[in-house]
This record gives C-alpha cells, sequence and structure tokens, in this order.
C-alpha cells in the first residue's frame, strides 16, 4: 500500500508529508511552513485498558532547541522539563481532539508534536494542532475529525489568518481556533476591548480559511490512510437502568433542588449508596451503577433547563450567582482582593517589583523578558479534597495563561508605571469558573495596588445545552452545570469590549446564531458582575503600597554611566550601601532606583545627580581645593569634576605665591569661566568673592 504522501496547501503556505518520518507510528505527519517544521506522531496501543471509565489521552508538544540552532543553557545542555508555551501548547492541541474519539475506545493514546525547524516567522503550535488531526486521519486510530488550526489577527483594522509572528506585534486582535468542517470546535484568544461583533467576524473568517486544511487532511486520508479499528460502545445493563430511572427519578430531582454544593453532593453520595444496596440485594450488579448514575442526573439536569428553564437551585438561565467583593484585607501585601460568587471564592494578591524582578524567558526564538505575571492556584481544599500538593499542573497553567491574557491590555505602559507586577490567584473555593474569578480578583487587586489600569476587568463562563436544533445558553455555569453541558464559553473584558475568549465545545460544533447570543448574553452577564466590582472600587488608587518600592527614573549623559558606577563599581556599591535602594542601570542612560523607603530614594537620586552633573559656565559652586601648583590651585567643584584656577584669578590683587592664599583641602568659591573643547574647565576665585553659591 502507498505509505508516502505530500500534499501543497498553497492558499494557507502550508505543506503536509508523510511517509518519510517516524513510518513505525500509528500516524506521522511533518507539517510545514516557511521554514518551520513540526513532527507530529499519534500512536495507540493495540489493546484497551480493562476496568476504565475514561479515555487515556496524553498530548505532548517539545520545541528542540537544536531547531533554532542553539544549545540548551543549563548544566546538562538538554532539554528539560516543559516550559509553559509547551504546556499551553499541549493543551491546545488536547481540547479539541479529546471529544471525537468514541465512547468505548480505552487504548493507551499518545500524540507527540515535536519541532525540529523554525525559523522564527511561522508559528509552530498551529502546524502542531493541525499536524495531530493529520496524523490522526492517516493512523488506524478511529477518529472523527478532521479538524484544522488557524491563528485570526486583525492588522490595521483587516482580519489576517496566519500572521507571521512579527506581524502578530501590530494586531489589536489573537485568536487561535480549531474548525471542523461544520463549526468552530475550540477558540483560545485576546483582543484590546474589541466588540462583540468584530469578535463574532474574526471566527466566521478563520473558519472559512481552515477549509482548505481540511480538505488536505481528507485528500490525504483517502490517499494513504489506514482502516480504522473497530470499537464496540459498551452496553449498560438495562435492569441497573430501569432502577435508577423508574424507582429513584424522582430522587435525582429533589437532589437538584439543593442549591448547596457540598450538600448535594452528600445526598446524591448517599442516594447512589442507597441503590446499589438495593441491586445487590436483588443479585444485580452494580458494575454499570456509576454511568448509569451520572447519566441519569445529567439527564435531569438538561430537562429541567430545556422544559422549565431552571437550573440547580432554582436559578433563571440568565442569572449571576450572588457577588461580594473585598479589597485591601491583607495589610503587608501591595494589592489585594477577595472575590467570591457563589461557592467559588479567589483570594487575588498584587505584587509590584523593580525591571530586576522581571521573569527571563529563554526560548527558541531568543531571550526576552516579562514585566506582568499571574500565576494561579487550585489547592485541593477549595473542592473539599485531600491530595498531595504539587508543583502548577496543565490546568493551572492554562487557567493563569487565560487570566493573564484578560488582564494584559488595560496595564499600563513601562514608561508610565515601570514596575514589574505579579499577580497571584489562590483559590479558595470552587464550583465553576475559578479562571474568571480570578479575572475579577485580579483586577480588583491591581486597583487597590494603585497600578493605573485602563478600566476594570471582569469575566464569566457560559455553557450550553443543545438538543436537535433548540438550545439555551446558560450565565454563570457551575461545575455540575459545566460537566453535563455541551460547552464551556468563557468571556472577559471591560464596559468598552473583549479583552480574553476561551471556549471547548464537546458537541461536533455550534453555529454563528449560538456564537451570537452566548457573546451578548455573556457581555450582558459581564456588565452586571463589572456594576458590583465598581461599587467597591472603581479606579485605581492614586499612590501605591506604602511597602512597594518606590521607582524614581531619571535620565543621564551616557558618557556619564560610567562615573555612576565608578571604578570596579565603587560608586554604585556606596549609593546602595548608604540608602539601602535598589538601582537598575540601562545601556541607555536610563537609571530607576526603588527603595520603599521616599527618603532613601530621594538620597541616592541626589547622590545620582552629584556624580552626573555637569559644570555651567557662569555658575557659582563652593569647590574643594585638591592640588596646589605654581600656575594656580586645582579645585573640585562636584564629585569627579575639577577646573583651575590660575594664579591671576585668585584674587583682585597680584598674588605672588598661590600658598599664600590657598591650601590643599581648603573650601572655596569658584566662578566658571569657561569650558574649552577639550573639556578642561577655567575657575575664578577673584569673580566669585562677592556672589552667592548656585547663582
Amino acid at each position: 500500500m502507498q505509505r508516502y504522501c505530500k500534499l501543497e496547501i498553497e492558499e494557507c503556505n502550508i505543506s503536509l508529508e508523510t511517509g518519510k518520518l517516524a513510518k513505525q507510528a500509528d500516524g506521522a505527519v511533518v507539517v510545514r511552513s516557511g521554514d518551520t517544521m513540526v513532527l507530529v506522531t499519534a500512536v495507540a496501543e493495540r489493546k484497551g485498558r480493562e476496568g476504565i471509565d475514561f479515555f487515556p489521552l496524553t498530548v505532548d508538544y517539545r520545541e528542540k532547541t537544536y531547531a533554532a540552532g542553539k544549545i540548551p543553557g543549563g548544566f546538562f545542555k538538554r532539554e528539560g522539563r516543559p516550559t509553559d508555551r509547551e504546556t499551553l501548547t499541549s493543551r491546545l492541541i488536547d481540547r479539541p481532539i479529546r471529544p471525537l474519539f468514541p465512547k468505548g475506545f480505552t487504548s493507551e493514546t499518545q500524540v507527540i508534536a515535536t519541532v525540529i525547524s523554525v525559523d522564527g516567522r511561522h508559528d509552530s503550535s498551529i502546524l502542531a494542532l493541525t499536524g495531530a488531526s493529520a496524523a490522526l486521519m492517516i493512523s488506524d486510530i478511529p477518529f472523527s475529525g478532521p479538524i484544522a488550526g488557524i491563528r485570526v489577527g486583525r492588522i490595521d483594522g483587516k482580519l489576517v489568518s496566519n500572521p507571521h509572528q512579527d506581524e502578530m506585534e501590530n494586531s489589536d486582535l489573537d485568536i487561535v481556533m480549531a474548525c471542523s468542517r461544520e463549526a468552530v470546535v475550540m477558540v483560545e484568544g485576546g483582543a484590546h476591548e474589541l466588540p462583540e461583533d468584530v469578535i463574532l467576524e474574526a471566527l466566521d473568517f478563520g473558519h472559512r480559511a481552515a477549509q482548505p486544511l481540511l480538505e488536505a487532511q481528507e485528500e490525504m486520508a483517502r490517499q494513504v490512510g489506514r482502516e480504522k479499528r473497530t470499537v464496540v460502545a459498551p452496553q449498560l445493563d438495562e435492569r441497573v437502568m430501569a432502577a435508577v430511572v423508574e424507582e429513584y427519578g424522582s430522587r435525582f430531582t429533589e437532589a437538584l433542588a439543593i442549591s448547596d454544593k457540598l450538600e448535594r453532593r452528600d445526598y446524591l453520595s448517599n442516594l447512589k449508596a442507597e441503590i446499589a444496596a438495593q441491586l445487590e440485594s436483588q443479585d444485580i450488579p452494580v458494575d454499570d451503577l456509576g454511568e448509569v448514575f451520572e447519566k441519569q442526573l445529567s439527564a435531569v439536569i438538561r430537562q429541567q433547563i430545556f422544559q422549565q428553564k431552571i437550573r440547580i437551585g432554582g436559578r433563571a438561565v440568565d442569572e449571576v450567582r450572588q457577588i461580594s467583593c473585598e479589597v485591601g484585607l491583607l495589610p503587608r501585601v501591595h494589592g489585594s482582593a477577595l472575590f467570591t460568587r457563589g461557592e467559588t471564592q479567589a483570594l487575588v494578591t498584587t505584587t509590584l517589583g523593580t525591571s530586576s524582578d522581571e521573569q527571563r524567558i529563554d526560548s527558541l526564538l531568543g531571550e526576552s523578558f516579562k514585566r506582568f505575571m499571574l500565576h494561579y492556584n487550585f489547592p485541593p481544599f477549595s473542592v473539599g479534597e485531600a491530595r498531595f500538593l504539587r508543583g502548577p499542573g496543565r490546568r493551572e497553567i492554562g487557567h493563569g495563561n487565560l487570566a493573564e491574557r484578560a488582564l494584559t491590555p488595560v496595564l499600563p505602559a513601562t514608561e508610565q508605571f515601570p514596575y514589574t507586577i505579579r499577580i497571584v490567584s489562590d483559590i479558595l473555593e470552587s464550583n465553576g469558573s475559578s479562571s474568571m474569578a480570578t479575572v475579577c480578583g485580579g483586577s480588583l487587586a491591581l486597583m487597590d495596588g494603585g497600578v493605573p489600569i485602563k478600566a476594570p476587568v471582569a469575566g464569566i463562563a457560559m455553557g450550553l445545552v443543545k438538543e436537535g436544533d433548540e438550545f439555551v445558553i446558560l450565565t454563570d455555569i457551575l461545575g455540575d452545570e459545566d460537566h453535563v453541558g455541551d460547552m464551556d464559553f468563557k468571556v472577559a473584558g471591560t464596559r468598552d469590549g473583549i479583552t480574553a475568549i476561551q471556549m471547548d465545545i464537546k458537541i461536533t460544533g455550534i453555529s454563528q446564531e449560538i456564537m451570537k447570543k452566548a457573546l451578548n448574553q455573556a457581555r450582558e452577564g459581564r456588565l452586571t458582575i463589572l456594576g458590583i466590582m465598581e461599587k467597591v472600587l472603581n479606579k485605581s488608587r492614586e499612590d501605591i503600597s506604602t511597602y512597594a518600592p518606590r521607582i524614581i527614573t531619571i535620565t543621564v549623559h551616557q558618557d556619564k554611566i560610567r562615573d555612576v558606577i565608578g571604578p570596579g563599581g565603587k560608586n554604585i556599591r556606596a549609593i546602595v550601601e548608604k540608602t539601602g535602594a535598589k538601582i537598575d542601570i540601562e545601556d541607555s542612560g536610563e537609571i530607576k532606583i526603588a527603595s520603599a523607603d521616599e527618603s532613601a530614594a530621594d538620597m541616592a537620586v541626589a547622590m545620582i545627580r552629584d556624580l552626573t552633573q555637569e559644570a555651567e559656565v557662569g555658575k557659582t559652586y563652593l569647590g574643594k581645593v585638591q592640588k596646589i601648583m605654581d600656575f594656580g590651585a586645582f579645585v573640585e567643584i562636584f564629585p569627579g569634576t575639577d577646573g583651575l584656577v590660575h594664579i591671576s584669578q585668585l584674587a583682585n590683587e597680584r598674588v605672588r605665591n598661590v600658598r599664600d592664599v590657598l591650601k590643599e583641602g581648603d573650601e572655596v568659591l569658584v566662578k566658571v569661566l569657561e569650558i574649552d573643547r577639550q573639556g578642561k574647565i577655567k575657575l575664578s576665585r577673584k569673580d566669585a568673592l562677592n556672589e552667592k553659591p548656585g547663582k
């Protein structure tokens, strides 16, 4: 059978190639755009794992440093743990492909995307998303694809598909999409406060741009694709189904009337144990009880939403849960906020630092520095569980990145606010959309910390229940509603527009009509939340915390940098030791002085000014005699700068010997007469005798 195939998709400047590399994988495709190449492989074990009720899929995206002609830093000189970008891209691939595997397929499945060449212009993460689908399409692994990845930007008001990375610097929109033939199945991105209709237009544009990539995958599958494995969906025990639905159906309705999450959980747990005991008394196996129980719970939740337009706890479909906000609750923290929505609670803090606190990022494209960081933590007690505390997982990194993207567009420029900013969100309770609670709490914590943000930002999570052509959009979804629903759609923004968006679909896709209604309903919910937040704090505080470093920025001539540093760093060390200030010096001559003590910062500025000031013709100084010569005296008018007082300029009367008037160490008033082209300064004591210092 033919195994080699290469297809050029000219509309997208992308090629797909298979049959040359990694031929023992079930599916392997090289995706190329420009000189950026990604090898994506898909492998599934021949035998399924027994006794599991989930699909064991792992997706890994890895960037090889050799792809950019680099050698890894560090002691071991090889790639180590995945970076945040690699983790986020792995999630980006996993989310849209996971729902496309058939129920009952339990073979250990692994998709690996390896960046093997990078040119710095074409985005490897988008290629990896398309490559994952293509590798699965040509393999024998059952997969209901294809899907394709597209990045949409907006440059000078014009939508662009898969723009080059340098072009994205001028884009006010950055959306990554996964698209099927019928619809958009995944969205991740941000914008600079753009209205809902622009986002809708971008999603439609991206869906159309993805079609050639989908056609190419289908053609490759026709040419070299293997016959798919047969998967038999598991059959549930009808006796268990009958007992759960017919005998206990009304009890599920009673459970959903309980608004408290833990009380509802305990009620359902006891109900499940009661059903299990009855089944065992009738010698009916309970192996399928867990799945049947969840299926019935899902059916009742969806039925109530469709037929009665009410949700768990009796809430309306467009109703936001009760919200409370508090700011400034941590006395020694630079900025803090507690945001509570229903049973979701986030404690969010802002910490301000200097440029030396920026995060240094060593990527394939070179070294860069990051001045804004948002870190999200999800401890087990937030959901009433006890488990090991480990480092941040993929979910925590992904949620933190979404919230960070939502807040970035409203941050002040470095020139306006020269601080490194770190936000930490600790989720104390969770029952739906803790990432959006992080956005709300983060916005309040920034304002409480005196960060002059452009406008407050709020976020909300939307859900969907769809049956046939009928659908209901849910505002501010609970965890259980997310679990049984068909969509998780998060939208964050200001009153003026959207700053971040994320959507995951559990069905084949959603139409433009659903997308439009979801965005508009999300806007109503967002404005409701902003109104509540603004009653607590509607703008940034006038000043930063007394415990935050004061940063003063001054600029000196580049030639004076060496004077500030001094021989072997003598001068700068002396300033730091005397004032305790933190000092950062840029090659441009910009100097940032940071200290929580304002007087110490002012002292450091004065000391630097003394080291870098320049003599002015006509100005009088109180100087110190450094050296006596037969023809005059050298006088230091300020540290590091001296001039010559000629013997004729010592006094009004004739001076025969300089030592008759001055001696080394004397303080003397002198006036600058002239500065020649070589920078030599001519001074006069005679002209300064009747003048005041500083004239």
